[in-house]
């Protein structure tokens, strides 16, 4: 039987490769962006009155969330129908630009911008399923399709009237919108005339192995904001003895969570480009999610140590120091499917409680030894998850 030629074939009928493309890259420059400005929101909220923290830290995680939600839907579209295409390399680049609008508005999107961020916000997340509603006709994944864009579209009212609302109800209407989308996204979207279920249930195959090298280049570009953000606030001030010792730090802090992320208990060896060591869990998109929280949370309390090394240190500061490190060990517990028993997950589980326990006494110390402390803590952790991979590999040959 004679095939049709790639470009001609219906998008149901194509498949995504097992690499990432090159505009899937282009794609994350925007993002490299996006999460320096979000660890510019971070910075600033470190700086409020304190009786404004609260909600300040809550607008930079909606924020957050709001962009996780744009690239990891993306990003599962990438993996589940071929972005070689040309319309879909066109939803890819609308979806850049609309992306790099929301980061531009980010700084005042609880201010006069509000209204440009939540029509941005809700196009690009109507747009998508609703562009594979139509490209997907007479395929068995539209009904998926369709499922998504009935849950975006109840969300996209709350986003408009946030906008149009401002103050406190524009952040309880954007809150309430997000709350959809999770909980959309964590039930697979399900409609009662639509049916409901996953993508394998909807007839829907995606790639794990690009899905899983899509994740490990977002993992990168959050880990480089740890050596922007150490290496931008060394740059001003020039070199000092407090500046060094701090840069240090991070540098090894990064190491770190570059060593926990990429290796692997089943293979006992650091995962490959492609990503062929991860077998994701079904909880991954948010499991990444709070990686990369975490991750940037790390990178701005270095940041801070370096403009400011003189004690005493902010009981903030630390929390976000500490905090950090300790998101991303539980968000990477939960990345893979793997057994919660095995002595890798042990080891982060205990790595996190020994962070929060070595937090407390860090508000007597300067901030240059604070720092010190979090990277020499989760170094340590590196080399005893490394330990306790190899005890699981030699217990069961398996893994």
């Amino acid at each position: 039987m004679l095939t049709r030629p790639r470009i001609l074939r219906g998008l149901g009928d194509s498949r995504s490769p097992d690499s990432a493309t090159v505009l899937e890259l282009l794609f994350d420059i925007v993002y490299v962006f996006a999460l320096a400005r979000l660890a510019g929101r971070v910075a600033d909220d470190l700086t409020i009155v304190r009786h404004h923290l609260l909600s300040e830290a809550g607008q930079t995680v909606l924020f957050f969330t709001a962009m996780w939600m744009i690239w990891s839907l993306n990003a599962l579209l990438a993996s589940t129908y071929d972005p070689r295409r040309a319309d879909l390399q066109a939803v890819l680049l609308a979806t850049m630009f609309g992306t790099l609008v929301l980061a531009v508005s980010l700084p005042e999107a609880f201010g006069k911008r509000g209204v440009v961020f939540a029509c941005t916000y809700v196009i690009i997340q109507i747009g998508r399923p609703l562009f594979l509603t139509f490209a997907l006709r007479g395929h068995p994944g539209r009904t998926l399709a369709a499922r998504v864009l009935t849950w975006h579209t109840a969300s996209a009212v709350l986003w408009i009237s946030g906008g149009i609302s401002g103050g406190l109800g524009r952040g309880v209407f954007w809150t309430l919108a997000l709350a959809i989308e999770l909980t959309g996204t964590a039930t697979a979207w399900p409609v009662p005339w639509l049916g409901k279920g996953w993508f394998h249930r909807a007839g829907v195959a995606v790639s794990h192995i690009h899905l899983a090298e899509r994740y490990n280049q977002f993992f990168m570009i959050a880990l480089a904001e740890v050596v922007l953000e150490a290496g931008a606030a060394v740059s001003f001030p020039g070199f000092t003895m407090a500046g060094i010792i701090t840069l240090v730090a991070a540098f090894v802090t990064a190491v770190s969570f570059w060593r926990i992320y990429f290796y692997h208990v089943r293979s006992g060896q650091a995962a490959t480009p492609g990503g062929q060591g991860i077998q994701l869990s079904r909880w991954a998109s948010y499991s990444l999610l709070i990686i990369v929280g975490g991750i940037i949370c790390t990178a701005v309390g270095f940041g801070q140590v370096i403009e400011d090394p003189h004690p005493p240190i902010d009981w903030a500061l630390v929390a976000i120091m500490f905090g950090g490190p300790v998101l991303f060990l539980v968000g990477r517990s939960f990345l893979e499917e793997e057994n919660r028993s095995t002595p890798r997950c042990r080891m982060l589980y205990v790595g996190a409680a020994v962070l929060l326990v070595a937090a407390l006494p860090m508000v007597l110390l300067p901030p240059v030894a604070v720092a010190a402390s979090a990277a020499v803590i989760l170094a340590g952790i590196a080399v005893f998850d490394q330990r306790a991979h190899r005890r699981g590999s030699e217990t069961n040959p398996t893994l």
